[in-house]
């Protein structure tokens, strides 16, 4: 083996070190931010980087166990360039997070209902939102929920607007902008987010 090989897997070795241990430390302190701020969450989450939760009073931010969320923005080789941010806007605001699920950068806005299934991955700065935001403007129209069915993989840079349910097992394309519902099993992208072919 080369001088450099081994180089590499001993700097591979140490950052990787790094990372469980800041992840560990990081993770306890979100814990203790998530119970103060009365979000409900599961088992064996692990954070990398700080994620970012707000609740309105009497709104629900409820997330499942075995979730990973990528904040730092080495954290995911393709690259994060905000940290997760997870918001339940009003009083009626449901956001439900199953199993499984992995987020890099993603923002999720709820004013509704926003419910993930479980094993749903959100690629590096995804944004899933149920509102067209400023509520008070005459232009913007109702909130509507969406529902992402177990399984579903977001590429990076998608965005799903408010009303859509996006069916199990289906992969979004990157940089797509999904404003209606996706059956499931199938890929599907662009700009409107389209069916491309069945899985």
């Amino acid at each position: 083996m080369k001088m450099s090989n081994i180089g590499n897997s001993l700097a591979n070795v140490c950052d990787n070190l790094s990372r469980k241990c800041l992840s560990f430390f990081v993770t306890l302190l979100m814990k203790v931010n998530m119970t103060i701020r009365g979000v409900e969450y599961g088992r064996h989450l692990r954070f990398y980087g700080f994620a970012k939760f707000k609740r309105a009073n009497k709104g629900l931010i409820n997330v499942g166990s075995h979730c990973i969320f990528n904040s730092s923005h080495t954290s995911n080789l393709i690259g994060v360039n905000r940290p997760c941010l997870f918001s339940a806007l009003l009083p009626d605001s449901r956001l439900v997070i199953g199993h499984h699920c992995g987020f890099s950068g993603t923002v999720i806005g709820c004013f509704v209902r926003i419910t993930l299934g479980n094993h749903v991955k959100c690629g590096a700065n995804t944004l899933i939102t149920d509102s067209d935001w400023h509520l008070e403007d005459a232009r913007t129209g109702k909130p509507q929920p969406i529902v992402i069915e177990d399984n579903v993989w977001l590429g990076v840079n998608v965005t799903v607007l408010k009303g859509v349910r996006i069916g199990a097992n289906s992969v979004i394309g990157a940089h797509s902008l999904v404003v209606k519902d996706i059956p499931a099993n199938v890929i599907a992208a662009g700009n409107p987010c389209k069916v491309i072919k069945a899985l």
